[in-house]
């Protein structure tokens, strides 16, 4: 099992930037990719950034191409989302995920959601 909690979510102007924390607890990520996704309301939660074990390899939505970062510290337990430029289309409530393979998903262990708001 592991347990995910996010943190760094809150309101923040058209333009700004956030950066999200996810720490882990129970059993080991480090050998496990990590994943970001996003849920607004009235739709369903989607993808926005993943991550491999090493950190040498992500991916991004098309959305947040280019505008989010996301890394991890293994010794840490720790990944982190970087948001800048952010948009209110980045509205929504951000959840860090846990995989069980190296190098993709599926994901399957789950924080609870820190809200990102995005004003104009």
């Amino acid at each position: 099992q592991v347990q995910l909690v996010e943190s760094g979510g809150g309101l923040v102007q058209a333009g700004g930037s956030l950066r999200l924390s996810c720490t882990a607890s129970g059993r080991t990520i480090s050998n496990v990719a990590m994943g970001w996704f996003r849920q607004a309301p009235g739709k369903e939660r989607e993808f926005v950034a993943t991550i491999n074990w090493s950190g040498l390899s992500t991916n991004y939505a098309d959305s947040v191409k280019g505008r989010f970062t996301i890394s991890r510290d293994n010794a840490k337990r720790m990944v982190f989302l970087q948001m800048n430029s952010l948009k209110p289309e980045d509205t929504a409530v951000y959840y860090c995920s846990s995989g069980n393979q190296p190098n993709a998903g599926p994901y399957v262990y789950w924080g609870q959601g820190t809200q990102v708001t995005v004003s104009t």
